[in-house]
C-alpha cells in the first residue's frame, strides 16, 4: 500500500508540494511547515514521524532536504 502522504522534490525556491490521500495540502519550505500542513489535515503532530516510510513518500530527497532544486 502506498504511503498516504507524498512530499515532492524541492522546486527552484526550495518549496516541496505536499499531498495527503491525493489531496494537495500546500507547499512546505521546511519540516515545521510540513508538520503544520499535516496537522491542519487532521493528523496528530505527536504521531507524525518524518522517517516513517509507511506514512510519507519522499520524492527526491528526505526529510531534511529543503533547499532549491538544481537547474
Amino acid at each position: 500500500m502506498a504511503a498516504p502522504v507524498v512530499v515532492h522534490a524541492p522546486d527552484s525556491q526550495g518549496g516541496r508540494r505536499v499531498l495527503a490521500h491525493g489531496r494537495i495540502l500546500g507547499v512546505a519550505y521546511n519540516a515545521m511547515e510540513l508538520l503544520d500542513l499535516l496537522e491542519e489535515a487532521g493528523m496528530e503532530r505527536e504521531h507524525i514521524h518524518l522517517d516513517d516510510a509507511d506514512l510519507i513518500d519522499w520524492k527526491d530527497g528526505g526529510a531534511w532536504e529543503w533547499g532549491p532544486s538544481e537547474p
